[in-house]
């Protein structure tokens, strides 16, 4: 498959919050254009989730003013939603799949399949696809 970018896993954007990131994730964003990120919809929606448990009330609205003002404006139209052709791909992946797969976790490895794109994660054990590429920064790896 021809990869035409990379869709972040929730563990890839919430480490760009951290006070000091992973320096290979840096190096990894550094040589890859900004046009060929893209973030999914349920990824939004986990990072969401996250804010709506922080209990410091100035803390979550640091975080939604960054989800908002800053990560959401950064990739534009490059938010992809759960579509028919996202929810087909799906349905294939658990119909063939040996295992229960996590919905999250399996819907993105279909979002990232049906729409060409590399799945960026640092949890590579979570996404066993074979037709789907994934780089993990702190390793360095494609498949």
């Amino acid at each position: 498959m021809t990869v035409g970018g990379y869709l972040l896993d929730t563990n890839i954007v919430s480490e760009l919050r951290r006070k000091r990131p992973e320096p290979k994730l840096l190096q990894w964003f550094e040589a890859v254009d900004d046009d060929q990120l893209y973030l999914s919809v349920l990824t939004t929606g986990e990072i969401r989730r996250g804010i709506s448990r922080v209990k410091d009330p100035e803390k979550q609205k640091e975080l939604s003013d960054w989800l908002e003002i800053t990560l959401l404006p950064w990739l534009g139209s490059h938010l992809l939603s759960v579509d028919r052709h996202v929810a087909d791909v799906w349905g294939n992946l658990c119909g063939i799949a040996d295992r229960p797969l996590p919905t999250i976790d399996s819907l993105l490895a279909a979002t990232a399949m049906a729409h060409h794109l590399a799945l960026v994660t640092r949890n590579t054990s979570d996404f066993q696809f074979p037709e789907l590429p994934i780089i993990n920064p702190w390793d360095s790896n494609l498949r």
